[in-house]
Order: structure tokens, then sequence, then C-alpha cells
């Protein structure tokens, strides 16, 4: 089994920045890849960023690209999200994925409990 902890959800201003963080623990050795999804009110919950822990590679959804980053801190289990120039559009529940490939969430082994992201404009 493997635990994810998040945490660094909030409310900001549209344009502000966010970094979310998510602490992995137990049998982690199983888990190619951790990222993120989000679930706003009525929505599915959609992919938003992945990293694989070896290479380091990350991927991105397009409606994230170039404002959000993706990274790991593997000592620490780590992987952060850090959340720029913020839209009401990324208002969300952001949830912590780990697993296999996790490329949608019917491939996330693990999820975290959520954090709550807020935008305003």
């Amino acid at each position: 089994q493997v635990q994810l902890v998040e945490s660094g959800g909030g409310l900001v201003q549209a344009g502000g920045s966010l970094r979310l963080s998510c602490a992995a623990s137990g049998r982690t050795f199983g888990t190619n890849y951790m990222g993120w999804f989000r679930q706003a009110p009525g929505k599915e919950r959609d992919f938003v960023a992945r990293i694989k822990w070896n290479s380091g590679n990350t991927y991105y959804a397009d409606s994230v690209k170039g404002r959000f980053t993706i990274s790991r801190d593997n000592a620490k289990n780590t992987v952060y999200l850090q959340m720029n120039s913020l839209k009401p559009d990324d208002t969300a529940v952001y949830y912590c994925a780990a697993g296999q490939t996790i490329f949608n969430s019917d491939y996330v082994d693990y999820w975290g409990q959520g954090t709550q992201v807020t935008v305003y404009s």
C-alpha cells in the first residue's frame, strides 16, 4: 500500500500562484509515476500532470502547459505542483495520484485525499 498526503491548496486571486505538495509513504517502489488530477463540481476527474520517478520526464494536460510545473524530490518521496497564472477555470479539488502509468484516472493505483484550490476573479 502507498499513502499519499497532499497539502498547499487554498484561495487565490486570478493570476496568482499556489504550490501543492504530495508526500508518499509505504510501498512506493511499485509506483513508476506520480502526478495530479483535478475534479470540478459536476465534472469528471481529469488528468493535470505526471512525472516519472526514475527519469523525471513530465507530461501535462494542454490546459495547464506553460502555467503549471510538476517536480519531485526523490529523497523526500514528495511531488510538487507549482501553479502560476491561475484562472477561475482551475478551481477544483486537486488529487495526488500514484501508480504504474496514471495516464488517466482508470490507471491510478493510489489516490490522496484531495485539496481544494479556489481561484476568484
